[in-house]
């Protein structure tokens, strides 16, 4: 499931070199693949709407789970199909694949039936959280029980997706623009995937 998501778009975004100035010569722990065993049927594991788009937004676009539980409703553009995620401070825009927009319309449509008046900003809300005067994200550990239920955290779910996707590309500039993830990342993910190639030339 999670080696056919890429990107459809481009954002316009140029990089001049993210990679400049980093050091590879310190040792660094290397990300390990999931069994592709364990990544079948993972949403089917689940018993909950909101459980199951936390599940797929990690396993499929790499949003860590408290990038989830942060998100406003206004993230969200249907027109466009795109998902706005701040990552450390900076915009980044998710193009959504097709099993993610179903994931959302079933969300919403939960959302709207049992909490049609909530003023909470937030996408995921709980019943604990949405009247809640002080207008929290829903907690961690309400989206944790979701990813109990598959038998993987959220942490090798998000980690497993980078790495997938490494394996398809020795270009750390793509998992950059895709993800969104530090150039420092993104390189250890290449040489996890791909440990027999040198790091590309990045113009």
């Amino acid at each position: 499931m999670l080696s056919v998501f890429r990107a459809l778009k481009q954002e316009g975004t140029v990089f001049t070199n993210p990679l400049a100035g980093l050091s590879l010569t310190t040792p660094v722990r290397l990300p390990e693949p999931l069994p592709s065993d364990r990544l079948r049927g993972l949403l089917d594991l689940v018993d909950s709407v909101m459980g199951r788009l936390a599940v797929g937004l990690v396993a499929v676009h790499a949003i860590k789970v408290t990038n989830v539980a942060q998100l406003p409703v206004t993230a969200l553009d249907l027109a466009r199909g795109t998902l706005t995620v701040h990552l450390r401070g900076q915009p980044h825009t998710v193009y959504l694949d097709t099993l993610t927009r179903r994931l959302l319309d079933e969300w919403l449509q939960e959302r709207h039936d049992q909490w049609p008046a909530s003023p909470n900003p937030r996408l995921l809300v709980t019943t604990h959280s949405a009247h809640h005067p002080a207008l929290p994200p829903v907690r961690y550990c309400a989206l944790r029980r979701a990813f109990d239920r598959t038998g993987i955290t959220p942490r090798q779910m998000w980690s497993d997706r980078v790495l997938d996707e490494a394996r398809q590309t020795a270009d750390p500039v793509h998992l950059v623009h895709l993800f969104g993830i530090h150039p420092g990342t993104a390189v250890r993910y290449v040489h996890a995937a791909h440990p027999d190639k040198a790091l590309p030339r990045i113009r």
